[in-house]
């Protein structure tokens, strides 16, 4: 009777054993496999919770000029392609002017899949106000991120304290979803990391160094990669922070015209994994393609 029971015991655990592999087997290549992300993946924005694609599209190239010159009709145009490929990340700014024109472009599309970020430049007398004129511009009833735009000084929360407040105010009653700061100096990047008011911080990011963040606090001084390191190690505490970092001068203000510079770098800062999302000011559906290509490509390395 005892050896029947061992053998029985010894059956079950021989089964199980191979039920397990079989398990695992199928898991690598069925249905649990592991899925290989891309551009256009709706990921989650830091400690916001909040979901937008990865790949974004920016409205603000040459302080907008890029995008209001292709005029109502190729803009709404080119917002409904990068939707249809999946983008539903828009970034705005008052300074773009392009208000207005998001809100035509995104006529007849689901805004509980859009996530739109806008931006506030210096320090408005009655920011709630201001808050409301650009929900207005954009027809929506709430913006998703809205920025402190452009800060540059090392005491820029003090400086704009009377925005900053009025930021929470606004996300408390949920005409905001989250509130942050775009940075164009050093000083303004390493007093953002270490604050826990900023829930989304928008980065300039590129292995070149273009266009990003030097020790002077001047918004277009002249950088190079020597500046990237400490630009990094801000980042980094951002992330630790669990601050939402998405990144924009990914094709250097435009300036990357030569293909190998775009690959360089989107391939470093996706595969950095230091931001949940990145922005580019496209002009065209051959360059949203040409970005999403070169974005998938590189997370398929990283799988």
């Amino acid at each position: 009777m005892n050896r029947e029971i061992i053998t029985r015991r010894q059956f079950l655990k021989g089964t199980t054993v191979l039920v397990g592999t079989a398990l695992l087997s199928s898991c690598s290549t069925g249905p649990f496999a592991k899925r290989t992300p891309t551009a256009v993946d709706q990921v989650t924005l830091g400690k916001t919770g909040l979901k937008l694609s990865r790949l974004g599209i920016g409205t603000g190239t040459n302080s907008g000029n890029v995008q209001r010159s292709l005029g109502a009709d190729g803009f709404n145009r080119l917002i409904n392609y990068a939707y249809d490929q999946g983008i539903t990340y828009i970034d705005t700014a008052d300074s773009y002017k392009t208000h207005p024109m998001v809100r035509d472009a995104i006529k007849g599309l689901p805004r509980e899949k859009l996530f739109i970020q806008s931006k506030m430049p210096g320090m408005p007398e009655k920011p709630l106000e201001v808050i409301d004129r650009y929900r207005r511009e954009l027809g929506v009833d709430y913006i998703d991120s809205l920025l402190t735009h452009c800060s540059v000084t090392a005491d820029w929360d003090d400086e704009r304290k009377r925005v900053l407040d009025a930021l929470v105010e606004a996300k408390d009653k949920k005409i905001i979803l989250s509130h942050g700061v775009s940075c164009h100096s050093l000083p303004a990047l390493t007093k953002a990391a270490e604050l826990a008011w900023v829930d989304v911080n928008l980065v300039r990011i590129n292995p070149q160094g273009s266009h990003i963040d030097t020790p002077t606090e001047t918004w277009n001084a002249v950088s190079d990669s020597s500046h990237l390191p400490p630009v990094l190690k801000q980042i980094k505490i951002m992330r630790q922070n669990n601050h939402g970092v998405i990144g924009m001068k990914i094709i250097g203000n435009g300036d990357f015209t030569n293909p190998e510079d775009r690959e360089k770098s989107i391939r470093f800062t996706i595969q950095s994994g230091l931001t949940d999302a990145v922005v580019i000011g496209f002009k065209s559906p051959a360059e949203i393609d040409e970005a999403i290509k070169r974005i998938n490509s590189a997370l398929a390395e990283t799988v």
